[in-house]
């Protein structure tokens, strides 16, 4: 598993754009009229908007707290230090677990049986994978440190116990949150907006209506894209 994980590391970026563009393969729903009424489409609309915005939010609160570098170093599992705080005194792998709900969540609101079924288990053994391989390095790198740490926090589950206290005891950098997440929110954002404008067809709106707000929509994120891009850029807004 070890070797596995360390071969998807290396081209993990990849892999969200495989997995968004499975999004859209043919598929059996999950929510039908003839099980869940006319109604059936506000079951995955609401509960996949839900689950995830929320883990866009475990992923924003994360960094904006104690931001985690593991990025890797010549596409292997690196990091500098073991970062122990902030959310990460309450799961090891927070930042993982947001991602693991973002596409759980447009799986449902693609209302995907196949994306559900097939992809989302896929995603979740290359993850496991990875995370093993994390973890051997960094139990390789900080001995008893890491095994301690791995005794008190879960590698998954978030331990909500002290969680407000966490939070409200450190300094929210919601810059950081921004400019390390900004390329993942706008292809997250568009991702759902293809999904609203054109696989829900209950809307009220005719095509031309629909594919002018769609272009609406393009340009808001792409104003946004460009503003926080040209701030991180420009040095105006940093980091730290």
């Amino acid at each position: 598993m070890i070797r596995i994980g360390n071969f998807f590391f290396r081209y993990r970026n990849y892999l969200f754009i495989f997995l968004y563009l499975a999004l859209f393969i043919p598929s059996p729903p999950i929510f039908n009229e003839r099980g869940f009424g006319p109604s059936f489409y506000l079951y995955p609309l609401i509960s996949g908007l839900a689950i995830t915005v929320m883990g866009q939010l475990i992923r924003g609160i994360t960094i904006s707290l104690a931001y985690i570098v593991r990025g890797g170093k010549d596409k292997k599992v690196y990091a500098d230090q073991l970062v122990t705080d902030g959310i990460f005194a309450h799961c090891r792998n927070p930042l993982y677990v947001g991602n693991i709900l973002m596409l759980l969540g447009v799986g449902i609101l693609v209302n995907s049986l196949l994306y559900l079924a097939v992809f989302i288990p896929l995603f979740l053994f290359i993850y496991q994978a990875i995370v093993l391989a994390e973890e051997n390095f960094l139990r390789n790198k900080f001995g008893h440190q890491f095994d301690a740490y791995t005794q008190r926090v879960h590698r998954w589950l978030i331990n909500p116990v002290g969680l407000a206290k966490t939070i409200s005891g450190m300094h929210f950098l919601w810059r950081r949150w921004l400019i390390k997440e900004y390329n993942t929110q706008v292809i997250w954002l568009v991702g759902i907006a293809l999904i609203l404008f054109f696989k829900y067809t209950h809307w009220p709106w005719d095509s031309a209506t629909r594919n002018a707000w769609f272009v609406v929509v393009l340009l808001m994120l792409a104003t946004y894209y460009l503003t926080v891009r040209y701030l991180k850029k420009s040095g105006k807004w940093t980091v730290a």
